[in-house]
């Protein structure tokens, strides 16, 4: 069940200076200034510094007297303060903003991140569902996300009560991404405390709202539309006919991503949305194995980074070792798989992971599968 892709903002450079990032950053938190209006404005002046010039004059033509852009004081402060808080900010068209996200139509220009920002080049799939969960539907939740973590496949939900968190907690270990709808260091719900923490320290939580931010009811369905563009597909477990669930899902059918629903009893009204769904041509999903069956066909080939020369040497104790090393587990992992989530070509890849088998550091198992020692 999906759509075309929508067309994608103009290609542009990201920031290459502070001066430039304080002028992203100004731009997008000006009011008035929202995503198409940030990247109309850089289309049309060519850059963020000529943007703001030009706002007060595009504000008096359009009736709106006295505008003024966000200060240069206020972009400055709120970069210090995620500088001490460990946060990095992320911008459209980086090395680290993620592929998936540049393309829908409406990508945040800037997303601060706390935590580990490599996830963000493995498939991803986003995991989402009601807050008033059932004990089945939270069992279900922990179990999708344990085994598609496991499988390589990081967890993305929106840090909400119920299936996000169940999702969340299971996923931990392997690979999990929270969206937030507020500021990246605000913690929401207050019971999610820990988990808020945990995430930032074993996995990722980013966020395009300032720093500081509360989430008001009008952010959650803004959040859903980068829940939803990161992801190859979403699986939905457990909604109501009319539920935030159901805006992630319709956003990743107009971003041209696959939805995968979990079925409910017909009498439980927590599942009706999910029954919809099904009804209206969604992939039913029973577990993770389903799952992966269904986005196996789409994931990307890996591809060359072009900083990494085809002949360039890689040594025994370099940084390809470590990745490889890094990325692998007691639990068996695919060595084609692999290779996907290296980014690298399989010429480089394979000498190195014969160099470890011979190092008695991984080892190989039957069906091509690889494991850490």
């Amino acid at each position: 069940m999906a759509s075309n892709l929508l067309s994608t903002p103009p290609p542009l450079a990201p920031p290459q200076t502070q001066g430039d990032l304080v002028s992203w950053l100004r731009l997008i938190r000006s009011r008035r200034v929202g995503v198409a209006t940030f990247f109309r404005l850089l289309n049309e002046y060519g850059s963020a510094a000529a943007a703001l010039d030009a706002l007060p004059g595009i504000a008096s033509a359009a009736g709106v007297q006295k505008y003024t852009p966000c200060s240069d004081d206020a972009a400055r402060r709120e970069l210090a303060h995620g500088k001490r808080l460990g946060a990095r900010p992320v911008c459209f068209g980086a090395a680290d903003y993620p592929r998936t996200l540049m393309e829908i139509s409406d990508a945040p220009p800037i997303l601060w991140m706390i935590g580990n920002i490599s996830l963000l080049q493995k498939p991803m799939v986003a995991l989402v569902g009601a807050r008033n969960a059932s004990s089945l539907g939270t069992r279900m939740a922990k179990a999708l996300a344990s085994e598609l973590s496991e499988a390589g496949f990081p967890v993305v939900s929106g840090l909400a009560r119920g299936i996000d968190t169940a999702a969340h907690i299971a996923a931990l270990d392997h690979g999990t991404i929270a969206v937030q709808a507020g500021g990246v260091d605000t913690v929401y719900p207050a019971e999610n405390m820990n988990l808020h923490e945990d995430i930032g320290a074993k996995g990722l939580r980013l966020s395009e709202q300032p720093l500081g931010l509360t989430p008001q009811a009008r952010d959650f369905p803004r959040r859903n539309r980068i829940i939803s563009g990161l992801s190859q597909a979403i699986v939905v477990v457990e909604a109501a006919a009319k539920s935030g669930s159901l805006i992630t899902a319709k956003n990743a059918l107009d971003q041209g991503r696959d939805v995968l629903v979990v079925p409910g009893h017909p009498f439980d009204g927590r599942s009706a949305g999910c029954n919809m769904l099904i009804r209206d041509g969604a992939t039913l999903v029973r577990n993770a194995k389903d799952v992966i069956e269904a986005i196996a066909p789409k994931l990307p080939e890996p591809t060359v980074r072009p900083q990494e020369p085809l002949a360039a040497p890689v040594h025994t104790d370099g940084p390809a070792h470590a990745e490889i090393l890094g990325l692998l587990g007691p639990t068996p992992v695919a060595e084609d798989q692999l290779i996907r989530d290296l980014a690298r070509p399989a010429q480089l890849v394979l000498p190195q992971i014969m160099s470890l088998e011979m190092e008695g550091k991984i080892t190989r198992q039957p069906g091509g599968l690889l494991s850490r020692t």
